[in-house]
């Protein structure tokens, strides 16, 4: 099957913003001025396509990204020609619990439109998705969403993005009117005006710029013209010697300072209405392609030799999964993004991660929750795989004969757990199964056993995060369930490096036991994980068991010291130690380990971890000094505190422990007018005396639950 549209057409964008700015109002408007839809859904009336899932369409937000694929033909601005484009387009959530989506949707992306509401300018979460975007190297597009609303101002949310983000944001096109009256764009490369009778029409009228906005229109050309030739050498001289650029040239130098990864065009409307006939232009005109993105980096599996894949059909296969999901016809899908080669259904591909062969059965494209069966893909693609045994999040799918790593996507810790028991036996089984397929979706859902109280703890990103997945269970897989209260993700360390011997022995009758070590345990950087150091000299310990060793302290490890909680950032190192011909064994050694861990840590200052959160609440003035007294309460530290078109936002680092129900307190407390979003920040030592009662606390539930 030959190739639809070759690669240097293919467009790779994602939208992302801020919760409510407008990012799937503004994909369905894409959707339906490429002819892909025939009406635009709203969101708070649940009929949207990209938001598909029942919770999605409840809630009024998106939950999981989305993938859909449309097709457009410049119409305004060519730059080449009356060349058509692919563009496959992921909607993200806004939502910060759900901020995984965005992640990894960025890892695979090519670039990237920011919408902003134009009646908040920059908000907190637009913040976050921003430097996630820089993160991945994306470059975007601004669109300044519901400008023609009240409230809504183009020129302020430009100064809140020049302020919060970057300088180097311009306009391209400038709004004609205001609010309501607003009717059209005056385009600054054409110097033409675009205007509409209403925002929903079909067709613009093209005219001259209105004589009151031509000396704003000439200063805001100049300001554009004079940042983009910074980004060609050739253009820059021509400038400076007061030639007058052409329409094409002024493109071409738009592109390639887009591209660069450094500059910003901005554009402004109303994501529901014909203006995103412009935004579509500027996506095949301004965006990269795959091959602009160049080659992709990885490592030979075996060799750990650096490689490199480039965006062509001719290189050998290679792509990445990056999201896992249960669709109910189906069954299990697989997307994945085609870095290099082709790809055909029937045929077998190697999982490098696992080592196995995976056959590529049937291969579809995406729209949303409709799947468009293709045959073949091809470098530059976006695409599901349907019924993959062996793939999840983040795997390395490749040509058998030409193995390669990429880089793998890295995931945040979950901060939040919770309790939960099926309420009948046969949903036990249910329950499993929808657990498992749950967890392969989303990498920050975490599945655990509690040795000590025999419960299952399911944990996540937030309480919004939890309570959807124990609803999916529910609606998806039937499963009953009880719930607890949810629970903080403590974790334990220690301060200061200190040593433990332990001699394990058991006679009892017969072969006995001994297992006899000698630890030193050294606390690490927060986020280094743990380290195992083989210190062992002339024999003392036999080879065979060190890896018990190892595994001893991670076990013991699991269940912490002080107070159950997992012990992190430490490396221990067994230094000394001996054994017995006959009676040691592997197990004795995994005890020994085991206890001279717990006595090591017990001498070295152990110490509780708390997740902290950021905690940006945006409110009236008047409600400001309950707020901050609230916070305070809440053991918070206020770190900023600004304006942002007539409200103050409040920046703070509170724990999470004091945040639970805090979205329902706020609203009491301001009447509605308030809102928040709180994320995940750093972890920190617990206060001596907060520690104390939480040991105790879990002291006593470990005492009640053994009853």
């Amino acid at each position: 099957m030959p190739r639809e549209y070759p690669i240097e057409a293919t467009r790779n964008i994602g939208i992302i913003a801020h919760i409510d700015a407008g990012k799937t109002t503004t994909t369905e408007g894409i959707l339906y001025n490429t002819g892909m839809i025939h009406t635009i859904g709203a969101v708070h009336e649940g009929e949207t396509v990209t938001d598909w899932m029942e919770q999605e369409r409840e809630r009024g937000i998106t939950i999981t990204s989305a993938a859909v694929t449309c097709y457009w033909k410049p119409q305004y601005a060519k730059i080449e020609g009356d060349k058509e484009y692919k563009i496959n387009i992921i909607d993200t959530p806004g939502h910060v619990d759900f901020t995984v989506e965005v992640e990894r949707s960025l890892r695979v992306l090519d670039g990237a439109i920011t919408v902003f509401d134009g009646k908040m300018g920059v908000e907190p979460q637009s913040e976050t998705v921003w430097r996630q975007a820089d993160k991945y190297g994306v470059p975007r597009m601004c669109f300044i969403n519901k400008i023609n609303q009240t409230g809504g101002d183009f020129y302020k949310s430009l100064e809140s993005i020049h302020n919060r983000l970057t300088k180097n944001a311009f306009p391209v096109q400038l709004p004609i009117g205001f609010e309501k009256d607003i009717v059209g764009v005056v385009d600054l490369i054409q110097m033409k005006s675009y205007t509409y009778k209403d925002y929903t029409d079909k067709e613009f009228t093209v005219g001259e710029v209105p004589a009151d906005m031509k000396e704003k229109c000439e200063k805001y050309r100049h300001e554009l013209i004079e940042k983009v030739v910074e980004f060609d050498d050739e253009l820059m001289e021509k400038y400076l010697a007061g030639e007058e650029l052409n329409e094409e040239q002024i493109l071409h130098a738009i592109r390639k300072a887009t591209r660069s990864g450094d500059f910003y065009p901005v554009f402004g409307g109303d994501g529901r209405g014909i203006i995103v006939r412009t935004l579509l232009d500027a996506v095949g005109n301004f965006l990269p392609s795959p091959t602009d993105k160049g080659p992709v980096k990885g490592h030979n599996p075996k060799t750990g030799e650096e490689l490199e894949r480039k965006p062509s059909d001719d290189e050998p296969f290679t792509a990445l999964a990056f999201k896992i999901a249960t669709d109910p016809f189906v069954g299990r899908l697989a997307f994945f993004r085609v870095y290099s080669g082709t790809l055909e259904a029937g045929s077998y591909v190697l999982n490098v991660r696992s080592g196995n062969k995976e056959r590529v059965g049937r291969i579809v494209r995406m729209r949303a929750d409709q799947r468009d069966e293709v045959k073949e893909v091809f470098a530059g693609d976006i695409c599901a795989l349907v019924g993959p045994k062996d793939t999840i999040t983040a795997d390395t799918l490749c040509a058998e004969n030409a193995p390669i790593e990429l880089e793998k996507i890295k995931f945040a810790e979950p901060v939040i757990s919770m309790a939960i028991e099926p309420k009948t036996k046969a949903d036990q089984e249910k329950m499993g199964i929808a657990m498992q397929k749950l967890a392969e979706e989303d990498p920050t859902f975490k599945v655990s056993s509690d040795t000590e109280t025999q419960e299952t703890i399911i944990a996540g990103m937030g309480e919004l995060h939890l309570e959807i997945l124990v609803d999916r269970m529910k609606r998806e897989f039937k499963v009953e369930a009880n719930v607890g209260k949810p629970q903080v993700a403590y974790k334990e360390t220690f301060k200061k490096t200190a040593t433990a011997e332990h001699k394990f022995i058991r006679q009892s009758g017969g072969r006995g036991q001994y297992g006899h070590v000698y630890l030193r345990v050294e606390p690490l950087e927060q986020g280094k994980g743990y380290e195992f150091k083989d210190e062992i000299v002339g024999g003392v310990i036999p080879k065979e068991y060190i890896k018990p060793i190892d595994k001893g302290i991670q076990e013991s490890a699991a269940n912490g010291v002080i107070a159950g909680y997992p012990l992190v950032d430490f490396s221990a190192a067994v230094y000394d130690g001996s054994y017995h011909e006959v009676d040691s064994s592997e197990m004795a050694f995994k005890i020994a380990a085991s206890k001279a861990l717990q006595e090591a840590v017990s001498k070295a200052d152990p110490i509780l971890l708390e997740p902290v959160m950021k905690v940006v609440v945006t409110t009236p003035e008047a409600n400001m000094g309950d707020v901050i007294g609230d916070l305070n309460s809440k053991r918070a530290k206020v770190q900023d505190m600004e304006d942002i078109t007539g409200r103050k936002v409040v920046t703070a680092f509170v724990p999470l422990a004091e945040m639970f129900g805090y979205a329902t307190q706020l609203r009491s407390m301001t009447q509605g007018q308030a809102s928040s979003i709180m994320e995940f920040d750093h972890y920190e030592e617990v206060p001596k005396n907060v520690a104390a009662g939480i040991i105790e606390a879990r002291a006593g539930m470990n005492v009640r639950k053994g009853q």
